[in-house]
């Protein structure tokens, strides 16, 4: 009988396939490569102890990620955040970039297998992203109704700042380089300065 190798967990399994996932891609990702690179010898079967399929194995690891995304993301974006427009950005700017490096391997899997697996990879946007997203419209349609900014579109102005935001931490994920190839404290002060614009903020 196939036994699973010391210290090879249901955890290293996930983080492993996620990698090769991401890497490789799903297809070509086989399980005896899985098993490979978890140290476990990779005719024993022993994968199967946790997982009854490779499918299986794909659905556990991205709703095993997006979880702790998620309790992050949200614990984040719901703080309350500070009065001070431009302080908030770099907050907000914060959460954005802390989700999509927290996981590039399961951003880059998302973007790569997002057409094979449209309901899995759904639940990533609905719990993690639209967060940021909703957390964005709240905060721009209350400088809004408080007379501070001047916004007609709230919901759109956001969906704009923070689609501008998350193309800098993709595109460095999927090419390995960065819009202009800045730095991200250039792209990050230049962001700013273009969503304070964006807002037309009063006094």
């Amino acid at each position: 009988m196939a036994r699973t190798t010391p210290g090879v967990t249901r955890r290293r399994i996930l983080d492993e396939a996620v990698r090769l996932f991401a890497t490789r891609g799903y297809d070509a990702t086989s399980v005896a490569d899985i098993q490979t690179a978890c140290g476990l010898h990779p005719g024993s079967g022993a994968l199967y102890k946790h997982f009854p399929s490779k499918a299986a194995l794909l659905e556990a690891a991205v709703h095993d990620n997006l979880e702790r995304l998620a309790a992050r993301t949200s614990e984040t974006a719901d703080a309350e955040l500070p009065d001070d427009p431009r302080e908030a950005l770099h907050v907000l700017a914060g959460v954005v970039w802390a989700f999509l490096a927290a996981d590039r391997d399961l951003v880059r899997l998302m973007i790569r297998e997002f057409t094979g697996f449209p309901e899995l990879f759904e639940a990533m946007w609905q719990g993690v992203v639209a967060t940021v997203y909703r957390r964005g419209t709240e905060w721009i349609t209350t400088l809004r109704d408080q007379g501070r900014a001047d916004v007609t579109d709230p919901e759109a102005t956001a969906a704009v700042l923070v689609a501008s935001l998350t193309y800098y931490p993709i595109l460095d994920v999927l090419i390995g380089h960065t819009p202009g190839d800045l730095a991200p404290d250039r792209f990050l002060t230049a962001w700013i300065e273009h969503a304070l614009a964006s807002l037309s903020l009063r006094g």
